[in-house]
């Protein structure tokens, strides 16, 4: 356990934070479930899509922190067996589900909203307030709790995500619950739940979307790989950057290969030690695996260059200043 919290620095102190991060969690969540149970009842009682929506909401969060919680768990475990980079992914699958739940969730309130804008039932309006005034109280306290986490992992940004979308449902389902009380117009509660939805749209999507690119290997959000192998192409002594990938394993822990040609009689490993400190202090990227060779005399290269190197290399090939003019 010492060897894996010491051997990867790549955004957050695991160890204690990671239990500082369990507690927040799960404060949270008793928070949460404790008011989701209550709200559902009133929401059946005062006839409100709006209140029935924002528990659906919050069972969504409620659900979005267990994930969170168990894929801390399975991610903190060490490499082992086939599994060399540990598990860390699971982080990732729990924010793809939650984005995914969002979306669902989404459709179905919708479709509940639009039928209740058509026929809308008798809401009660000062059941609505009440409890979408406790709502806020208890997404704030909730809110506060996760901010406090570690929100570099896409998994507790996913929870946090979901608390702080629900507690703007909270306020447009009490403006509702005060628009039905005051003026009697039912349809203002369907809208509210309208609102939801489409908090609920807009923040599945974004989950969904950004574990989507780390599952198809893209590179980290504002990582240009074409950027790095101009770079590492411009250090001293090299002569050719290809075969450059940059994914991440999990969020805020990036990885990149690369396989570098340097000038013939140059120190290979000097410039290995010179790319891997111009990753790590331009782009943060600790995790490098670089295949560092002399380039074949221009003479011999002529034709024959690529298959040399390698037989199927992928990606834009960079090469350095000094050599890219003469090549033709």
């Amino acid at each position: 356990m010492g060897e894996h919290g010491h051997g990867h620095g790549h955004g957050h102190g695991h160890g204690v934070s990671a239990e500082t991060d369990r507690r927040y969690l799960t404060g949270a969540l008793t928070l949460i479930v404790a008011f989701m149970a209550i709200e559902v009842v009133i929401g059946f009682i005062a006839q409100s899509l709006a209140l029935i929506s924002d528990a659906g909401h919050m069972l969504t969060d409620a659900a979005a922190i267990v994930f969170a919680l168990i894929a801390m768990r399975i991610a903190a475990k060490p490499p082992r067996g086939g599994f060399t980079y540990g598990l860390k992914r699971a982080e990732i699958i729990s924010a793809q589900i939650n984005g995914i739940t969002l979306l669902l969730l989404a459709a179905y309130f919708i479709v509940e909203g639009i039928r209740r804008l058509i026929e809308p039932p008798e809401v009660e309006g000062l059941f609505v307030v009440a409890t979408g005034l406790a709502g806020i109280v208890v997404n704030l306290a909730a809110t506060w709790l996760l901010s406090k986490a570690n929100r570099s992992s896409l998994n507790v940004e996913g929870a946090y995500q979901h608390i702080l979308n629900d507690l703007f449902a909270f306020i447009a389902t009490t403006v509702a619950g005060a628009v039905v009380w005051l003026t009697g117009w039912a349809q203002a509660d369907a809208i509210a739940a309208l609102v939801v939805a489409a908090l609920m749209l807009k923040a599945g999507w974004g989950l969904v979307k950004e574990s989507g690119r780390v599952f198809m290997e893209a590179a980290p959000v504002g990582m240009n790989p074409d950027e790095i192998g101009r770079k590492t192409a411009a250090l001293d002594h090299v002569e050719e950057v290809h075969d450059l990938h940059v994914w991440e394993v999990t969020s805020g822990y990036a990885a990149l290969s690369a396989h570098i040609l340097v000038t013939p009689g140059a120190d290979c490993h000097a410039v290995r030690a010179a790319a891997e400190k111009l990753l790590h202090d331009s782009y943060g990227i600790e995790h490098t695996t670089l295949q560092v060779d002399h380039a074949q005399p221009r003479v011999l290269a002529i034709g024959e260059h690529s298959q040399t190197h390698c037989a199927d290399p992928h990606g834009p090939t960079h090469t350095s200043a000094t050599t890219a003019g003469p090549r033709r």
